[in-house]
């Protein structure tokens, strides 16, 4: 089965086809120089170049799978969460595709493609398994027990993994992305330099807090001179890394203690965070569990993941998706 996707829930324009678990095609425009400038992704700006992109990155689409629009299946888009304006241009594009076509069409929420990236090559993982997703814009725990469903055991309750990681990189004046440009530069730190608080330590549940930890680095620079932030800047990005990390994996195996997993899985943009993917891969091995982790290009927004979450969703028949109070956000 041949699905064809689009995501633009934020700033990257993507395309992909899958048929099964197989990518045939992910293709990924990035805005991320563009709104570097500005420490953090402009929605209004977003939405102009996806407006300017989404056609030639389907075009290049079903172009790198050597396919026509009419070999395609079915059509499949994130419906939300995301950027209203943004998820709009993605929706818009994925009906005029289908209607033209007469495909069927589903609507995919972006979390459930994130757990279903596991489905795909190489090494595709079969539920059951607890799912670890952390982004920019969300970080959380799911049960993953059949492909087109997850239940949520614990999310975050204020800032997300990744939207903390980009924060505490334009406080140290490290860049934007953060996850990346903090991760290089706690390459050089040392990881105790500076004790932060890992929030929610002592709660005996499996949701996740970010903000406390980065009001401490608000605080922590805030008494600092420019030359000690100058000297110290990767000590303070590693102890910072170094946090967001223990309390994501301190999350992990709570769960694990709580219930009997065979495997665990990474992703989300965070996943590619090497600290933590060498963390979750210790702690499976502890305890003799099997480790998914997606290849990079699927850990962040894609759209291979879409499709693969389509696979298991059932799609709108033409013409009941273009009904004006349709699924679309």
């Amino acid at each position: 089965m041949k699905v064809l996707a689009l995501e633009t829930s934020c700033d990257d324009t993507c395309a992909g086809v899958v048929d099964g678990p197989r990518v045939l095609s992910n293709v990924i425009s990035s805005q991320a120089s563009f709104h570097a400038r500005y420490g953090g992704v402009v929605p209004e700006v977003a939405s102009r170049h996806h407006l300017e992109l989404v056609n030639p990155v389907v075009d290049a689409a079903l172009g790198d799978a050597g396919i026509e629009l009419d070999d395609v299946d079915s059509v499949a888009v994130t419906r939300g969460p995301g950027l209203i304006g943004a998820l709009l241009v993605g929706i818009s594009t994925a009906k005029g595709l289908a209607a033209a076509r007469r495909k069927p069409l589903a609507g995919i929420d972006h979390l459930h493609g994130h757990v279903a990236a596991n489905f795909l090559e190489p090494d595709p993982l079969e539920p059951p398994f607890l799912c670890l997703i952390a982004s920019g814009g969300h970080t959380l725990l799911a049960a993953v027990r059949e492909r087109g469903r997850f239940e949520m055991l614990g999310q975050t309750l204020d800032d997300a993994a990744g939207e903390a990681l980009d924060k505490a990189a334009r406080l140290l004046g490290l860049g934007y992305p953060g996850g990346p440009a903090i991760e290089g530069a706690a390459a050089g730190g040392d990881p105790e330099a500076f004790s932060f608080p890992i929030p929610m330590r002592d709660d005996p549940g499996l949701d996740f807090s970010f903000s406390g930890l980065k009001t401490a680095l608000v605080y922590t620079v805030r008494d600092l001179a420019p030359r000690e932030l100058e000297s110290q800047r990767a000590d303070l990005a590693a102890s910072f890394q170094a946090a967001v990390v223990e309390q994501l994996t301190s999350r992990l195996e709570r769960a694990l203690d709580a219930e009997s997993w065979d495997a665990v899985a990474l992703g989300g943009g965070v996943a590619a965070n090497t600290p933590l993917r060498d963390g979750i891969a210790a702690i499976c091995d502890r305890r003799g569990l099997r480790l998914k982790l997606v290849t990079p290009e699927l850990c962040t927004d894609n759209a291979a993941m879409i499709a693969s979450a389509a696979v298991a969703t059932d799609p709108a028949p033409y013409p009941e998706y273009l009904a004006w109070d349709a699924w679309a956000a």
